[in-house]
């Protein structure tokens, strides 16, 4: 009976939900994973059942999931909850900065960033968003940016990661440091990247193109291989007559998607207005391979073509 109960009590059933919940974020079924970390959450919070470190745990992998489907709010609150349970986690503390960024609170996006990076000085994305904030609050507030900054906490030395690094390490450090500028593919940048690209479109849906410029430039900052953050930045430049841009923009992305209708269109456009027609209908050609009943496509055309003559 006692072994009955082991399997069967709020911990198990806990762990289980963990469990699936887990698998599901690997497989980028993010919105399904959060119930499943919000029934765990649930069991722990039972009579008779606590258990801080795992229920902090459970508050920072929710946390994740609303940061990939871009619910930046909720992000901070699990996050902050993560953190009252084990005060100076890192994933609490990164995922919340990052969120913080998006939500444009940029000087609690630095503090947080700033002591991840007393937690472990080897986090690049800790390390990198630090730098991002004192550059935006320099611009905003000056040189006095610092004396409007929220309260800085103390990282008790006993919780510090101490590490120099050796010459093989800096070698090391130096190669991921290429890599994430480079390459952009490191998981907080990616993780970061997302959120930053939902908070873009959530302003495309208000009419507020060029906010949404700045988060899908952040975003492509940190991930330069997500096409439609190319095509939906151009969408904002068309609608703000930033045409040069806009052909930029199109062309990196049908650089990773020969086959993009949209970046096809929308460079269609964008060669309108500035009177490249031939090139224009060069690219509503090459859509129309693809698509031939692109109606949109069509109608653009028989524009193009009658500006041409």
């Amino acid at each position: 009976m006692a072994a009955h109960n082991r399997g069967s009590g709020p911990q198990a059933a806990m762990a289980r939900l963990k469990g699936v919940g887990n698998e599901l974020f690997q497989h980028g079924r993010y919105g399904e994973a959060a119930a499943r970390y919000s029934e765990a959450i649930g069991r722990l919070q039972e009579p008779g059942s606590s258990l801080p470190a795992e229920l902090s745990v459970l508050y920072s992998n929710r946390a994740a999931c609303y940061l990939k489907i871009g619910n930046c709010s909720d992000c901070v609150k699990d996050c902050t909850a993560s953190l009252e349970l084990i005060p100076f986690a890192l994933k609490p503390l990164i995922r919340r900065a990052t969120a913080y960024e998006a939500l444009e609170r940029y000087r609690k996006a630095f503090v947080d960033y700033r002591t991840a990076t007393q937690v472990d000085g080897r986090v690049q994305a800790a390390q990198d968003g630090m730098n991002r904030m004192r550059k935006l609050l320099m611009e905003k507030d000056g040189n006095s940016w610092r004396d409007n900054l929220p309260p800085l906490p103390s990282v008790p030395v006993a919780l510090q990661h101490k590490w120099t690094p050796s010459a093989p390490e800096r070698k090391e450090a130096e190669k991921t440091s290429i890599q994430q500028n480079g390459d952009n593919s490191a998981p907080n940048n990616l993780e970061q990247a997302k959120c930053f690209k939902e908070a873009g479109n959530v302003l495309v849906k208000k009419g507020e193109f060029r906010k949404a410029v700045e988060k899908y430039s952040a975003s492509l900052d940190l991930n330069r291989k997500e096409c439609t953050t190319y095509t939906n930045r151009a969408l904002c430049y068309l609608n703000l007559k930033r045409y040069p841009e806009a052909v930029q923009d199109c062309t990196a992305a049908l650089a990773l998607d020969p086959k993009n209708l949209k970046a096809f269109y929308r460079r269609a456009l964008a060669r309108k207005e500035l009177k490249d027609y031939k090139a224009s209908l060069t690219d509503l050609r090459e859509m129309l391979k693809l698509d031939p009943n692109n109606s949109a496509g069509q109608h653009l055309l028989y524009e193009v073509q009658k500006l041409a003559k």
